[in-house]
């Protein structure tokens, strides 16, 4: 059924679009979770998880796909990355865990000091999966240490200034989408606040892509011959080739600020959702880039998607139940979410 097929790419390209949902969809309510710590009130604060509460357990079913892709598909390169990465990935599950029951538990303290311990609870997880998620992007970028085919480095490879600088990154990124998020959803004072938290984000983001462009660059020869520059010659047509995805990241910044400027004035100057899509396409056109830095390695610059694949006849039958389920899985994703479209009203959301 797949002979035709290039197994081991149609896997990669699954997986990579796999990771890139989770990063837009459970990074806008990361995002919001944060920015719960801003809230001016236990009501605004209760508005802002009503925007999320229908969807945010869903958006992490994309991070499963993701993981048991690459167990499942590239093995080897599963048995590299893990060890690389254990504390951080643990630490990233384990705020995740402690988010999703600060989630329900926050609507049961009575007690205003049970409140407070789960509302920090929920945003400072939130903060800590998306921190810990760029630390691992960081890492990945700068490259693990194989040694005959396995990983061959310390407990604390992946901390570098570099991997902070990332983890940083990746953190603003998210607090955007869940302001974007919340300028699409919410109306009013908490409208007005979101538009404010976006514009400050979108400031920072703009630096922080300026930083890990120049920073990324400088950290890897391999990456900067990528884009067509050498220490002896620039090549001016791949340049020219490539230079389209990071110029469309910032034309999507400038027009991001565009709207968010307008409807600062007036709320009516732009729709609401345009903010929320420049901004996924800010985060597609880096996802982009990453991919021109990095393919066709799966493990930076050490092993390639080839190399990594299981046989043939695994991937086949896997590509069997992913034809069947990933058209399911989209379905219901935008089945819900055209389910629950619409502004978030005061005392929507949970009731016990």
């Amino acid at each position: 059924m797949f002979d035709f097929i290039d197994l081991p790419l149609l896997w990669a390209i699954l997986i990579a679009v796999g990771v890139l949902m989770y990063v837009l969809l459970d990074g806008f309510d990361l995002g919001v979770g944060i920015l719960t710590s801003r809230a001016s009130s236990e009501d605004e604060r209760n508005m802002m998880t009503a925007t999320i509460e229908p969807v945010w357990d869903g958006n992490e079913t994309w991070l499963i796909i993701g993981g048991g892709g690459l167990f499942a598909a590239f093995p080897k390169a599963y048995a590299i990355l893990m060890p690389a990465f254990y504390l951080p990935l643990l630490i990233m599950l384990a705020a995740l865990i402690f988010r999703g029951v600060a989630f329900e538990f926050r609507h049961k303290a009575v007690r205003p000091a049970t409140k407070t311990f789960w509302n920090s609870a929920f945003w400072s997880g939130s903060l800590i999966a998306a921190f810990s998620q760029g630390i691992m992007l960081g890492a990945l970028i700068q490259g693990v240490n194989v040694v005959d085919g396995a990983w061959g480095g310390g407990s604390f490879n992946w901390l570098t200034p570099f991997s902070l600088l990332t983890g940083f990154a990746v953190t603003i990124g998210y607090i955007l989408l869940g302001a974007c998020w919340l300028i699409l959803k919410t109306e009013n004072g908490l409208q007005e606040r979101a538009l404010k938290w976006a514009k400050l984000s979108l400031l920072a983001v703009s630096i922080c892509f300026a930083l890990v462009s120049l920073a990324t660059l400088l950290s890897n020869p391999q990456i900067v011959a990528r884009w067509g520059m050498t220490l002896g010659e620039l090549n001016f047509g791949r340049m020219a080739l490539l230079a389209p995805v990071p110029l469309l990241g910032l034309l999507l910044c400038g027009l991001l600020w565009r709207d968010i400027s307008r409807l600062s004035a007036d709320k009516e100057a732009a729709p609401h959702w345009r903010g929320f899509l420049y901004t996924a396409g800010i985060f597609l056109t880096g996802y982009l880039g990453l991919g021109i830095s990095l393919l066709p390695y799966i493990v930076p610059f050490e092993v390639t998607i080839w190399e990594a694949a299981a046989r043939d006849n695994a991937l086949a039958f896997m590509a069997v139940g992913a034809v069947i389920m990933l058209p399911i899985i989209l379905a219901y994703t935008a089945y819900v979410y055209s389910l629950f479209w619409g502004k978030v009203k005061p005392g929507d959301g949970y009731h016990a």
